[in-house]
């Protein structure tokens, strides 16, 4: 994934004195060694021989439980990840969550960290603190760009970060969100947006601690008129002051105007073109359109995955 700046980056709204004192908080995570006797990996005999060990050797607590065959290299990874408020493969597998959120299962991939690149940039560009700031559409000139793809990728990274995370499905036109995160889509964001359902309907997915979807819900006759109804600013609103960041997942713009109404409700917008098949006259052309609404493009990212 590449991505194609159109704005300049934002000033930070985090002072040096409030990242010093971030940095000199104690670090008060439990050792590895009862993490894995709480895991039931590992006895306390077995802690206190690998402790003993390492008096005299040159090497960290798991290379030397591994060395023992207490353990193997998996379990170590289980609880570093956890260690470092992480989840690890392990606990991903578990949860049953499909591998095509390739983010939380895989973090070494390149697409990872080209999802990690773009979050760097949008936290410079837009969730940077400023309030009224904590809302991103994500939008395409055509379906199958991958927009949908990169909106919950972009939920999960965000996530990974302590972000408390709410990912909205908003494209009542052909909803993907529930079929990623294998949740039930009830009533959804129509249900609420009509008045039949609340915000109960948002979903915690398990094995992405911080991280929240609301699905589409049924597919409603009148898409555009629902998300044009100021019940739907109020829920944005409303989440904001939950939620530190809010994704929203749109219809294609060639699709439905439905991106251009949900973008405005958003104030800003990220592009995504498929490589090799989106051409950045369109991609020129669609952010043209959102800006002369007053809508912050954020810039145009190129899915090739």
């Amino acid at each position: 994934m590449s991505t194609i700046s159109v704005v300049h980056p934002a000033e930070t709204a985090v002072s040096g004195a409030q990242a010093m004192s971030a940095a000199l908080k104690p670090n008060v995570a439990p050792r590895i060694g009862e993490m894995l006797v709480a895991a039931g990996r590992m006895t306390e005999a077995q802690v206190s021989r690998v402790l003993e060990l390492q008096r005299t050797e040159d090497a960290r607590f798991g290379a030397i439980a591994i060395k023992l065959g207490y353990i193997t290299k998996d379990h170590v990874d289980e609880v570093l990840a956890r260690q470092y408020g992480s989840v690890s493969e392990n606990d991903l597998s578990n949860s049953k969550l499909p591998a095509k959120i390739v983010t939380a299962y895989k973090r070494v991939l390149p697409f990872s960290e080209s999802i990690r690149a773009l979050r760097s940039q949008l936290l410079l560009r837009w969730f940077d603190g400023t309030p009224g700031q904590s809302t991103l559409a994500i939008t395409s000139v055509d379906r199958g760009d991958g927009k949908s793809f990169v909106a919950a990728n972009l939920g999960i990274v965000f996530s990974q970060l302590g972000e408390q995370t709410l990912l909205i499905d908003a494209d009542m036109r052909h909803p993907t969100q529930h079929e990623t995160f294998g949740i039930k889509n009830p009533m959804g964001l129509s249900g609420v947006l009509s008045g039949r359902a609340g915000p109960d309907e948002i979903r915690s997915i398990a094995g992405l601690p911080g991280l929240s979807v609301l699905p589409a819900g049924p597919l409603p006759p009148n898409p555009q008129e629902l998300l044009g109804r100021p019940e739907f600013g109020r829920l944005l609103n409303e989440m904001s002051s939950v939620f530190d960041v809010i994704i929203v997942d749109t219809p294609s713009a060639q699709e439905a105007s439905d991106a251009h109404v949900i973008s405005q409700r958003a104030r800003a917008a990220l592009i995504v073109g498929r490589k090799n098949k989106t051409r950045s006259q369109e991609i020129s052309q669609l952010s043209s359109i959102l800006k002369s609404s007053g809508i912050s493009v954020l810039g145009a990212t190129l899915n090739e995955y």
